[in-house]
């Protein structure tokens, strides 16, 4: 059977291979558009920096732990030796049963800018890491918070006064940006460009004036906002979104600032085996799933386009239709990405081979197939519970 159109006969596999190639026409359109509104992004956000302040405010580090004895005697000491005036640490130890307790015990003694929260048990129907931040909140002695994990590492001295620089009298967020460590292998190479593509997103995005998330490994924000908005209310059986769902919920243009300068900077540890990998990133796509619906239209529309462009691309190119045109199309995409990402990794300060952009971002494909329908019908992932 054949159907007719315009006086020509066109065989039902032509009319679907016709509207394919059209669907990858328009994926690549909306993929160039957010190239260059990403790179766009990027470039404000990276002019956007105020005056050193004459007199900063105080800060409060917080930082949730459990049984993390050996990354938090790498990690304050480098926080104590920050060039601040006015701060404090805050740790919040998490039930422990390691040696956590005993040394913040110890070093609380001899620096008095160190406090701990001991935290024995949590109540039900309440997620753990969210309970500790909360209690850690309260704790603090300053309205301003800066928060880290205790596996990262401050890229310099000065990280809370760079990040301070951003704390202005109308300003209630900072988002700061979080590199992995670069180490040999596969599996770290497309942790660092996933991480950068994150980065690369929700920088962009608050460039652009649309902030949706931020890292809590590298975040700051006022006490007094939390509080008085309620804390995690509404979010405390969730796992995850201590960092993207609350920013999401209450970040706007008016009140939120990026800090990319190189002092901003705070390094992590990569997971080193798929499996805890993707355990991570299950638990940031489950946030997803609650963000506000003009981020979800976009965000969306950006991970659909990108899929779009290597599926349907790669299926006209085995039916060889339009075969140059695809492959020009999929060049042409590919070349403004890897262009992107190049320029996001020197702005932020990224260690990334640009050279494999193509292979990651082909494999972020199976990635994202894989990761998102699960993270969709997930109703639970742990944090250390």
């Amino acid at each position: 059977m054949s159907t007719k159109n315009a006086g020509v006969y066109l065989t039902p596999n032509a009319v679907n291979v016709n509207v394919l190639f059209a669907l990858v026409v328009l994926a690549a359109i909306v993929q160039f558009i957010f190239i260059f509104f990403l790179a766009r992004g990027l470039s404000r956000a990276v002019r956007r920096q105020p005056e050193i302040p004459v007199d900063p405010p105080p800060v409060s580090v917080l930082i949730c732990a459990r049984n993390e004895e050996h990354n938090l005697r790498n990690l304050l000491p480098l926080i104590l030796s920050q060039h601040y005036p006015h701060f404090e640490v805050v740790v919040v130890d998490d039930r422990s049963d390691d040696g956590t307790y005993d040394y913040l015990l110890e070093l609380s003694g001899r620096d008095r800018r160190v406090r701990m929260v001991r935290i024995n048990t949590v109540p039900e129907h309440v997620n753990p890491k969210k309970y500790a931040l909360t209690l850690g909140i309260k704790a603090a002695s300053h309205d301003w918070l800066l928060l880290t994990d205790a596996d990262c590492r401050p890229a310099s001295d000065k990280w809370i006064a760079s990040m301070s620089r951003y704390m202005t009298d109308n300003t209630q967020f900072v988002l700061g940006c979080s590199p992995y460590y670069a180490k040999p292998g596969l599996l770290n190479r497309f942790i660092r460009f996933e991480t950068l593509y994150t980065a690369v997103q929700y920088i962009g995005f608050a460039g652009n004036n649309m902030p949706y998330m931020g890292v809590g490994r590298n975040l700051a924000y006022r006490k007094s906002f939390f509080l008085n908005n309620k804390g995690f209310n509404g979010l405390l059986k969730l796992t995850g979104g201590d960092d993207d769902l609350w920013v999401n919920r209450h970040a706007r243009w008016h009140n939120t600032r990026v800090c990319t300068a190189e002092a901003c900077r705070v390094l992590s540890e990569p997971k080193i085996t798929w499996h805890d990998f993707l355990q991570q990133k299950k638990r940031h796509l489950m946030a997803g799933k609650f963000y506000r619906r003009r981020d979800k239209i976009m965000l969306g529309t950006l991970s659909v386009s990108h899929l779009a462009i290597w599926t349907g691309g790669f299926a006209l190119m085995l039916s060889g239709f339009q075969s140059v045109w695809v492959a020009a199309l999929l060049a042409l995409r590919t070349g403004g990405f890897t262009w992107l990402m190049a320029r996001a990794a020197r702005k932020l300060g990224f260690t990334y081979e640009s050279l494999f952009t193509p292979l990651l971002d082909f494999l972020y494909l199976f990635y994202y197939l894989t990761l998102a329908p699960r993270a969709l019908v997930a109703k639970r992932v742990k944090w250390k519970n």
